[in-house]
C-alpha cells in the first residue's frame, strides 16, 4: 500500500484483502489497513501539491493568464486531481469503513471521505459527458476533412445555445406555459382546495373566547384530569424533558357523541395560552386525489407558523378524526362479525331505545346508554359487495369524496407530518450539507482548527412543538394502528356516557346559569332531575334548562318551575304531547296496562327504580313506563333477567286480570318478551328455574308432578311466544336459532310461562293497589321521579306465594 514516509511503494506482505476477506480479519489488521488507507490519501495530496508549481507556471507563462487567475486555476486543478484520483482509487480499493474500525475519529473521517467522493463523482461524470461531446464534434470534423476547425464548431454550438437562452420570446413562452398550468390548476382544483382550507381555523391566544372553561366540562372528571396532565406537560414540560422524559406527541379522545369531547377541546383552546388550530375530519375529504394531502401540508404549515410566532407550542385539534384515520384496506378489518354485548343489541327501538316497538318500556342501564349514544352518531358509510364494491374501491381512490369514502393519501400524509414535526428545517439542512461538502471537497481546508470547527454545525430541530388532539366516536379498533401507536396519538382518553351522578353534576352547572325557582335548588329535586333524565347528554341538559325558561317566559314568569322543566323534558324526548281525549274505557285500559308494568317492576326488579309513568300519547306510544338501574352494572344475574321478563309481561297480566282478555297493545311486549326469553336460553344458558312443590307431594309423584307443571308453563309460553316471522330482532342469532330448535324453544316457552304466572299473580294479589295506581294515572296523566316512587311505595305491593299444584293457580289464556 504505502510506506511509513508516505511514498507509494510495493510491499512484500500479503496482498490487500478483498472487502469480504477484510471483514473477517482480526481487529489489529483492520486498524492497520485503515491507517494505510489514510497514509495513501496523504501521499496523493502531497503529489498534487508538489506538482502545483508546474501547473501554475504553464497557466501563467504558456496560457497567458494573469497572476491571480493562474493561482485560482492552479488551486482548482490541485483539488480536482485530488478528488478524481480519490474516486478512481476507491473503485479498486475498499472503503476504510469496511475494515470495521469503529473509533469516533474513523467514523468522522469516513463521513468526510464519502462526502468528498459524492461531490467529485458528480463533477467527474459531468466532465466525462463534456469530453464525450467534444470528442464527437472532433470526429465529425475529421470525417468532413476539416479537423482543424473543431474548436470553432464547439464555439458555434455554445453561441447558439446562448442565443436561444437569451431570446425574450422563449422566456415569455415559458412564463406563459407556467402561468397557464397554474391557472388551469386553480380553475379546476382551486375552489375545492379552498373549501378544504377554509375549514382550517387558527386561533391565537386572545383571539377567541368560547365561554367554556375546564370547570364547565362536567361529568367527565377522570378524562378531564387526564387531559389536564397531558396539556400541562405540553405547555411547560422543559423540566420534564431535562429530567429525561419525553412529552406525548398526540392525544386521542374516544367516546360516544355528546359526551363532551369537543367541549373539552374548546376549554383547552380558551384556558391554555398557546395557539390552537382546528379542522373537522371531513375537511380532508376531497373530490380529487391528492388535494387531501395538500390540505394536511397546509395544516402543518399553519401550525408551525403559529408556533414560531408565539415561540412555543401549538395544538392541532382534529374533530371526528375517524373520517381520515380509519384502518387502511391493506390492513384488513378488525371485526369478526356481529358480537352482541347485551339484550339491547336485539331489542332497541326508537330514538330512546325502547324495549318494544311501541316505545312504552325504557330501562336505563350502562349498556343501554352506550347503545343510545352510539345511535346518535353519524350513520356509517355504505358497504357494497361484489362488482359494486370493486367499482366503489376504484372510484374511492380517484374520487374519494364522491363515493362517500376517504382516500388514503390524507392519512399517509398526516402520519408523515406527525413524524416530521421534529425534523430540522429543510433549507437549513440543504445549505449546511452543500457548504460543508464543498469545504470537504477542497482537501486543504481542515475540519477543525484546534478546538474550533471550520464547518457549519449540523442543524437541530426547531424548538417549537406541535401537538395533536383527535376526537372520534368509533371504537379504537377501527382506527389505523399507525395513527394510535405511541409517538403519534398514543395517549388515549375514554369519555363515558353520563351516569346519574354525572347528570347531577351537569344540572348543577346549567341550573346555575338560568333563572329558576328555589325549589329546584334542594338536594331532593336535583337528585330527582338526575334520575329522570335517562340517557341525556350535556347538550340535552342545557337545552332542557333553556326550553324550561322559554316556557316560563311564554307564561309571563321570569323563572321556571319543576312543572316547566318536566314539560321541556317530555317535549324534547317524545315531541309535543298529542292532546287526544281517549274513550274513557280506553283511557282506563291504558292506565291498567302501564300500572301492570310499574307494579311488576317495583316487586321483581329490586335493583331498579321507576322514574316515569305516563298515559299521555307521544309518537306511537299511548303510554310508557321508564325505570333506572340504581347502580352501574356490567352484567346481570338470572333472577334479574327473569325480573325484567316479568316486568315486560306485567301489562298483559294486568289486562287479563281486569278484563279477562288482552288487547292488541301487548304486541310489542310479547315480541320483546319472546326475544328476551330466547336470548336468555340461547346466549346466557339460563334455563327455567326448578319448581319447588312443597311437603304435601310424595317423592314418587314429585317428578311426574314437576314435569306436568313444566308442561303447563310451556303451553302458556307457547301461546304468548311470538312466532309470526323473521322480523325485528329475529334476524340475528341466537334468537332465530333458539326459536327454530325444538328443545331450545321449549326452554324459552317455559321461561315465558313462569314469567307470566309470576306477573299474573302479583297483579291479582295486589288488584286494589293496581286499580288505585291506574286511577291516579288517569287523573294526573303523567308522573315523574319521586311521585312514581311514592305512589308505588304507598301501595305496599307484595309478591304472593303460589302453590302450583293447585289448579286455581293457573290462569286461563
Amino acid at each position: 500500500m504505502a510506506s511509513d514516509d508516505g511514498a507509494v511503494s510495493a510491499t512484500s506482505e500479503e496482498p490487500l484483502p478483498l472487502p469480504q476477506q477484510g471483514l473477517s480479519l482480526p481487529p489489529e489488521a483492520k486498524s492497520e489497513l485503515a491507517s494505510q488507507w489514510r497514509r495513501l490519501g496523504r501521499a496523493l495530496t502531497i503529489v498534487a501539491v508538489l506538482t502545483a508549481p508546474v501547473a501554475f507556471v504553464w497557466f501563467h507563462e504558456q496560457a497567458g493568464l494573469s497572476l491571480g487567475w493562474s493561482l485560482v486555476v492552479t488551486f482548482l486543478c490541485v483539488v480536482a486531481f485530488r478528488g478524481v484520483s480519490d474516486v478512481v482509487i476507491r473503485k479498486f480499493i475498499p472503503w476504510p469503513s469496511l475494515f470495521g474500525e469503529q473509533s469516533e475519529r474513523a467514523k468522522e473521517q469516513d463521513v468526510v471521505d464519502r462526502r468528498r467522493a459524492w461531490f467529485w463523482r458528480f463533477w467527474l461524470k459531468l466532465g466525462l459527458w463534456f469530453i464525450g461531446i467534444v470528442t464527437i464534434v472532433w470526429l465529425v470534423n475529421v470525417f468532413q476533412g476539416d479537423a482543424e476547425s473543431w474548436p470553432a464548431t464547439i464555439g458555434e454550438i455554445v453561441d447558439a445555445i446562448g442565443r436561444i437562452l437569451s431570446t425574450p420570446q422563449l422566456w415569455i413562452q415559458v412564463v406563459f406555459v407556467f402561468f397557464l398550468f397554474i391557472a388551469n390548476f386553480m380553475i379546476f382544483f382551486g375552489p375545492l382546495m379552498l373549501m378544504g382550507i377554509s375549514q382550517i381555523r387558527g386561533y391565537e391566544p386572545g383571539d377567541a373566547d368560547w365561554g367554556v372553561k375546564l370547570d364547565d366540562v362536567r361529568g367527565q372528571a377522570e378524562a378531564k384530569e387526564e387531559v389536564r396532565h397531558v396539556v400541562n406537560l405540553w405547555q411547560s414540560g422543559e423540566a420534564f424533558e431535562r429530567a429525561g422524559g419525553k412529552r406525548e406527541r398526540g392525544l386521542l379522545m374516544l367516546g360516544p357523541p355528546g359526551t363532551g369531547k369537543t367541549m373539552l377541546s374548546k376549554a383547552i383552546a380558551t384556558g391554555f395560552n398557546c395557539p390552537f388550530v382546528s379542522i373537522p375530519g371531513s375537511g380532508f375529504a376531497q373530490t380529487f386525489i391528492g388535494i387531501d394531502a395538500l390540505i394536511v401540508r397546509f395544516l402543518a404549515r399553519k401550525a408551525k407558523r403559529l408556533a414560531r410566532k408565539w415561540g412555543g407550542q401549538c395544538i392541532v385539534f382534529i374533530d371526528e378524526i375517524d373520517a381520515v384515520g380509519m384502518r387502511r384496506r391493506a390492513l384488513g378489518s378488525s371485526f369478526s362479525g356481529f358480537q352482541p354485548e347485551s339484550f339491547h343489541d336485539y331489542c332497541f327501538f326508537g330514538p330512546w331505545g325502547s324495549l318494544t316497538p311501541t316505545g312504552d318500556l325504557v330501562l336505563e342501564t350502562r349498556a343501554w346508554r352506550e347503545r343510545l349514544f352510539t345511535e346518535r352518531a353519524d350513520p356509517p358509510a355504505l358497504h357494497y359487495s361484489g362488482f359494486a364494491q370493486r367499482v366503489g374501491n376504484i372510484a374511492n381512490q380517484v374520487f374519494p369524496g364522491f363515493m362517500g369514502g376517504m382516500g388514503q393519501l390524507a392519512l399517509n400524509q398526516l402520519l408523515v407530518t406527525m413524524d416530521g414535526i421534529g425534523d430540522p428545517p429543510f433549507w437549513r439542512r440543504f445549505w449546511t450539507t452543500r457548504i460543508n461538502t464543498l469545504l470537504d471537497a477542497t482537501y486543504v481546508i481542515p475540519r477543525r482548527l484546534g478546538s474550533a470547527s471550520l464547518r457549519l454545525p449540523r442543524p437541530k430541530p426547531r424548538a417549537e412543538q406541535i401537538f395533536f388532539i383527535g376526537a372520534c366516536n368509533v371504537p379504537i379498533e377501527v382506527l389505523d394502528p399507525a395513527l394510535v401507536r405511541p409517538g403519534r396519538m398514543g395517549r388515549h382518553v375514554w369519555f363515558r356516557t353520563p351516569t346519574r351522578q354525572d347528570r347531577l353534576d351537569i344540572f348543577n352547572l346549567y341550573l346555575g346559569k338560568v333563572a329558576h325557582e328555589l325549589e329546584l335548588d334542594t338536594d331532593r329535586r336535583r337528585d330527582e332531575l338526575a334520575r329522570i333524565t335517562n340517557g341525556y347528554s350535556p347538550a340535552m341538559i342545557e337545552q332542557v334548562c333553556s326550553m324550561a325558561l322559554t316556557i316560563a317566559h311564554h307564561g309571563g314568569r321570569e323563572s321556571f318551575t319543576w312543572e316547566d322543566i318536566v314539560d321541556a323534558m317530555t317535549t324534547i324526548e317524545s315531541g309535543t304531547a298529542i292532546n287526544v281525549e281517549y274513550v274513557p274505557e280506553e283511557t282506563r285500559a291504558v292506565a291498567i296496562h302501564e300500572a301492570g308494568h310499574a307494579v311488576a317492576a317495583h316487586v321483581y326488579m329490586k335493583g331498579t327504580e321507576s322514574t316515569r309513568l305516563s298515559i299521555r300519547r307521544r309518537g306511537r306510544s299511548l303510554g310508557h313506563h321508564q325505570a333506572l338501574e340504581k347502580e352501574e352494572r356490567f352484567s346481570s344475574w338470572r333472577h334479574e333477567e327473569m325480573g325484567r321478563l316479568i316486568w315486560t309481561l306485567g301489562a298483559m297480566a294486568a289486562e287479563r286480570v281486569f278484563y279477562g282478555e288482552n288487547s292488541t297493545g301487548v304486541g310489542g311486549d310479547v315480541m320483546s318478551a319472546t326475544a328476551r326469553a330466547a336470548w336468555m336460553v340461547g346466549s346466557c344458558a339460563m334455563a327455567p328455574e326448578r319448581v319447588e312443590l312443597g311437603d304435601h307431594i310424595d317423592t314418587e309423584e314429585e317428578e311426574a308432578q314437576r314435569e306436568k307443571i313444566m308442561k303447563r308453563f310451556e303451553q302458556i309460553g307457547l301461546q304468548i311466544m311470538q312466532r309470526a316471522g323473521s322480523g325485528g330482532p329475529f334476524e340475528h342469532d341466537p334468537i332465530a336459532g333458539v326459536l327454530s330448535d325444538p328443545a331450545k324453544r321449549t326452554l324459552a316457552a317455559q321461561l315465558l310461562g313462569q314469567a307470566y304466572i309470576a306477573a299474573h299473580h302479583v297483579v291479582a294479589a295486589n288488584r286494589e293497589a293496581v286499580e288505585h295506581i291506574a286511577d291516579v294515572l288517569v287523573e294526573r296523566r303523567e308522573l315523574h321521579g319521586d311521585e312514581v316512587l311514592q305512589l308505588l311505595d304507598a301501595a305496599a305491593l307484595e309478591a304472593p306465594e303460589v302453590d302450583l299444584v293447585e289448579d286455581d293457580a293457573w290462569p286461563r289464556l
